[in-house]
């Protein structure tokens, strides 16, 4: 086994050391094949600082899904756990478990139900819930958070920058600046999250579009330092796409030098029977270059010419280059309206990087376990309330007000049905005595969130499209409240206990608490 091997890096190996010293003391104790319960959730939204999420877009699941299927404990894998050895130099892990690995090591008998790519989800509601024996269950752990937390971070600033910019394309620029082969799962993640297109060639090849750029400043300057200049660079890029022609203005003087020249060069491509396409800012005060280069191109006879920005933008400076257009186009004869429709929007570090909340707070945690052939819930005790788990075997379940939109996630355990009673008791997950009524009256649906995505090493739900998983994520943010969608202080959307639901995590909270006064050996009390 080489140690720069990559395959083995990311492959089963790609857990945390206390997964596998969990999952030998679970096979030594005769727990490994005991059926278990994990859910995936996470406990807050990003907080960007300035600004705030008030939703996230769920993404990565069908990437975890293709690592669990190419993921075993192989022979190599087991020959390199067979070296490890404790700090006395015996081996680490047993030879009778490094042969149960051997021959049921994989993630086949995983069954795993999940609310789909691409759908608005909240804090501490289940995105995905695994069931399957102990042992392997409890390995999954550490992967299925590197696939499913960092997407959903992408997905969910992506849509939040699709939102600010009113319907303009948004581009992915961000591979340079990501966080390695991650960028991969970024600029997916990115496009689930309404982003257009991405420059990435490679992602942009797996997933069935196009890759989109201009070219760089160092074209400009290649020809600026050999004595040909702007305009000749121009022109160059210009003969060899006339039909993609987008030149990046801002290398020597935008207003001066970069517009005039492109505008030289887009009369010439006219000429030659072809239309350009636009160009690109990328450094200054972008919404009055926009504004002042809409002018020019106008008065030029290329209205249609799109103008993409770029440089360091996220949902806010987009905002704000907007809300700077909507004030001042006017003044120098520019259709604010007619500009922002022309507009694209290119945008890397702030977004693959997710630039003030770089890391999603997804946990998995156990819920429940098979004792005496029944689910026995599992809790966690914490002094910080926020992080009590919801346990019990559950379900997920969006209410949509009179309004049709929604109003709250529900979680019931499995056995419920809350449609069946004339009202509902919700209660928040962790505040004692914090609940509210929901009359049926009032509700106009009721929906279940999960679906079966995987059961015994079969796919379920198929392959969805970006197209797919996009229209997703519009429909739900078509159906949620403007307010939880605002970029900044957006409203609390409730996610919310059953009743059951509340007195189970209540009951065993109690009951853990009191067990451990009673197992407290006395003399840890004494002063």
């Amino acid at each position: 086994m080489q140690p720069h091997d990559r395959a083995t890096a990311e492959g089963i190996l790609l857990t945390d050391q206390y997964q596998l010293s969990m999952a030998q003391l679970y096979f030594r104790e005769g727990l490994h094949t005991r059926p278990a319960q994990f859910d995936y959730f996470f406990r807050s939204y990003p907080d960007y600082g300035m600004h705030q999420a008030g939703y996230a877009v769920t993404a990565g699941l069908e990437w975890l899904l293709d690592w669990m299927e190419q993921s075993s404990f192989d022979a190599s894998v087991i020959e390199l756990l067979r070296s490890k050895t404790t700090s006395t130099g015996k081996p680490f892990y047993d030879e009778t478990f490094l042969e149960w690995l051997s021959e049921h090591g994989d993630l086949g008998s995983i069954v795993m139900r999940a609310v789909p790519e691409g759908r608005v989800v909240h804090a501490n509601a289940p995105v995905a819930v695994v069931e399957g024996p102990l042992i392997m269950g409890q390995i999954l752990e550490t992967s299925l958070l590197n696939h499913l937390n960092y997407p959903t971070l992408i997905a969910t600033k992506a849509s939040r920058m699709v939102g600010a910019a009113r319907g303009g394309p948004v581009l992915e620029f961000g591979v340079r600046r990501g966080p390695g082969s991650g960028s991969n799962a970024g600029a997916r993640a990115a496009m689930i999250g309404g982003a257009a297109f991405t420059s990435n060639v490679g992602i942009s090849q797996v997933l069935g579009y196009d890759p989109k750029g201009t070219h760089a400043h160092s074209m400009v300057q290649a020809y600026m330092a050999v004595g040909a200049g702007e305009l000749e660079a121009f022109r160059a890029f210009a003969r060899s796409y006339p039909d993609d022609c987008v030149l990046l203005v801002d290398t020597i003087d935008t207003l001066d030098s970069g517009v005039p020249n492109a505008i030289t060069v887009f009369k010439e491509l006219r000429v030659a029977g072809h239309e350009p396409i636009g160009i690109r800012l990328d450094s200054g005060d972008l919404a009055y270059l926009a504004i002042r280069s809409a002018r020019e191109l106008n008065r030029a006879g290329f209205d249609q010419c799109q103008i993409v920005l770029s440089s360091n933008l996220d949902e806010l400076a987009i905002w704000q280059i907007l809300s700077q257009i909507d004030a001042e186009a006017s003044r120098y004869g520019v259709d604010p309206k007619a500009l922002i429709a022309r507009l694209v929007y290119g945008v890397g570090t702030r977004l693959i990087t997710s630039a003030g909340h770089a890391a999603l707070d997804g946990v998995y945690k156990l819920a429940a376990i098979e004792n005496d052939g029944e689910w026995a819930p599992a809790i966690k005790v914490s002094e910080n309330p926020e992080k009590v788990p919801t346990p019990g075997d559950k379900r997920v379940w969006r209410v949509y007000d009179n309004r049709g939109l929604a109003t709250a996630d529900v979680i019931t355990q499995s056995d419920e049905d809350p449609a069946a009673s004339t009202s509902m008791q919700l209660f928040h997950p962790h505040r004692p005595g914090s609940h509210r009524t929901l009359r049926q009256a009032d509700i106009s649906g009721l929906e279940p969130l999960h679906a079966d995505v995987l059961a015994k090493g079969e796919r379920l739900a198929g392959r969805p499209s970006i197209d797919e998983m996009r229209a997703r994520r519009q429909a739900d943010l078509d159906r949620l409240d403007p307010g939880v969608r605002r970029l900044i202080n957006p409203h609390v959307y409730h996610v919310s206990l059953s009743a059951k639901t509340k007195a189970l995590q209540s009951e065993l909270v109690t009951r853990a608490r009191e067990t451990a006064r009673d197992v407290a050996d006395p003399q840890l009390s004494e002063p």
